[in-house]
């Protein structure tokens, strides 16, 4: 028996490779930087982040997309010694008008997964799309295949009309070397999250149909002539079924690996929805990294044993593992700790690990946290949904136009924050919900400032100056928090995080962060 999440948190579109017991899996990061994380594990229950792919200016550049833009579905591959990350960029993504711009996918390679900085820069495709894979037949020949809609669209219909694609390429130019052609589309209108993968005489390409929300679910097809084709669909599409009543739910995107012994596994993503009285709360943690075994029979795929996936499942050589409910950054390090992420791409060096000695030191840049492009505003996702969220400030601002604290993040549209602000010559709290209220407290004291976010049933927001009790000023709402944006998708998942800001100038005024922690 095992728990599942196996990696909890916005970690979506999980994609995984084997190189001798070592297991690395990547997830989709969308808006947020460094991009691409990577994770490592050597049993597939505890996973620890490693690093990310993507991390200098040269390789990524993601600059005011909307909420679900940004660097989607990334896919890991080993061949002959190298690792690759393959992926793609939304610049711009407005599925309410119909309105996107789609990405040249492009791959970056290194021999040494453990050295974030040994990633190349990038070499694109000529193939447009999203949720690109690389697979390299027996003879050497690489293929692409992506995501992108039909050219010739389905008459009659509203469908989105999103299908599988492949091309051969020059993997050494990214060049194609043949003319693309559709592998697979679906009733639904939504195919994507192809992966191709050979097992004896068979080529198998699974894919992800239905679309990333209720709908969602996982395909399966095999062609012994090769990855063009043609594709024979399996006899028990799809593989599995989750529905709105589930646990569980908006199952698939998978991928699948082969352990040391022989035994097959895949990753998918999945939500966990919280059940309130006559319907279901929206999941906080976005879509998170679940695992199944996979047996074959007949020269087809089952996973899970054909069952519906669940918070529990078996496996040989498995065991339960819960995440602890805590983690601490005490910035007494030379470099950040891995695993904070900034929304988009940022142009310049806003803060110091090295001025102030065990202190994030934030200099607040001219955006607040309401635009979409870069604030100074640093990210950590939420993994747990009961949980504090904590942190001691230090900000004596002198401009009544700056502001410095914490939040709770979903993107820039919805957000709940309390910082320190400067009010008649008098500093202040200030909590701004994400409904856009405002209440504000008068600072009795020129001492740091503690603050507390519990997280569980809602977002309910604290501070605390010196040895003073905590007073609570207001709480948010999960369902409020997880409001879909007016443009862009709700791809990801809460996060927490540091920020500080003028209004359309530098705050001159450094920041200090002394600790930032979460806690049962």
């Amino acid at each position: 028996m095992y728990n599942n999440p196996i990696i909890p948190g916005f970690n979506p579109d999980p994609s995984i490779i084997r190189v001798h017991s070592d297991f690395f899996l990547v997830s989709s990061s969308f808006e947020y930087f460094a991009a691409a994380p990577i994770y490592h594990s050597t049993d597939l229950i505890q996973w620890s982040l490693i690093g990310h792919a993507l991390t200098r200016s040269s390789q990524i550049q993601i600059h005011t997309p909307e909420p679900g833009g940004g660097v989607w579905a990334t896919t890991i591959r080993y061949h002959q010694g190298v690792f690759y990350v393959i992926a793609a960029s939304f610049e711009r993504y407005r599925p309410q008008d119909d309105d996107r711009v789609w990405p040249r996918g492009f791959y970056v390679q290194t021999e040494n997964i453990w050295d974030s900085t040994s990633w190349s820069d990038p070499v694109f495709f000529d193939q447009v799309g999203f949720d690109q894979d690389l697979f390299w037949d027996d003879d050497g020949t690489v293929h692409l295949s992506s995501t992108h809609r039909k050219l010739n669209r389905t008459a009659g219909s509203h469908l989105k009309d999103f299908a599988i694609h492949i091309c051969t390429i020059d993997l050494e130019t990214g060049d194609s070397t043949s003319e693309p052609r559709l592998i697979r589309e679906s009733a639904s209108g939504v195919a994507e999250g192809s992966h191709i993968l050979k097992r004896g005489k068979y080529y198998y390409l699974f894919t992800a149909e239905g679309g990333t929300e209720s709908g969602h679910s996982e395909w399966v097809s095999r062609s012994e002539a090769g990855p063009f084709g043609p594709w024979e669909l399996g006899p028990h599409n799809p593989l599995w079924r989750n529905g709105t009543d589930d646990e569980v739910q908006n199952t698939g995107h998978a991928d699948l690996v082969e352990d040391a012994d022989g035994r097959w596994w895949a990753v998918l993503l999945g939500v966990r929805p919280t059940r309130k009285e006559g319907y279901w709360e929206e999941s906080v943690l976005g879509r998170e990294t679940f695992l199944v075994p996979v047996e074959w029979e007949n020269d087809w795929p089952v996973f899970n044993g054909g069952q519906k996936i669940g918070l529990q499942s078996t496996g040989p050589e498995l065991y339960p593992f819960q995440l602890p409910v805590f983690w601490r950054d005490d910035f007494s390090s030379p470099d950040l700790q891995l695993g904070w992420y900034r929304k988009n791409t940022p142009v310049k060096v806003d803060y110091s690990l090295s001025e102030r000695p065990n202190y994030l030191r934030l200099y607040g840049g001219p955006y607040n946290l309401s635009t979409p492009t870069c604030p100074t505003l640093f990210l950590r996702k939420q993994t747990h949904r009961s949980c504090i969220w904590e942190t001691r400030l230090s900000f004596h601002p002198t401009s009544d136009k700056t502001e410095a604290g914490t939040v709770v993040w979903w993107n820039y549209f919805t957000y709940s924050s309390i910082g320190i602000r400067l009010f008649s010559g008098k500093r202040i709290i200030r909590f701004r919900s994400a409904e856009g209220n405002v209440v504000e407290h008068e600072l009795n004291t020129q001492s740091d400032v503690i603050f507390f976010i519990e997280c569980g049933e809602n977002y309910r927001f604290g501070f605390k100056e010196a040895s003073n009790e905590t007073q609570w000023v207001g709480q948010v709402s999960n369902r409020t928090m997880t409001k879909a944006p007016p443009v862009g998708a709700p791809f990801t998942g809460m996060m927490l995080g540091l920020y500080a800001f003028g209004e359309l100038q530098r705050c001159l005024v450094p920041a200090d962060f002394e600790h930032a922690e979460f806690h049962s």
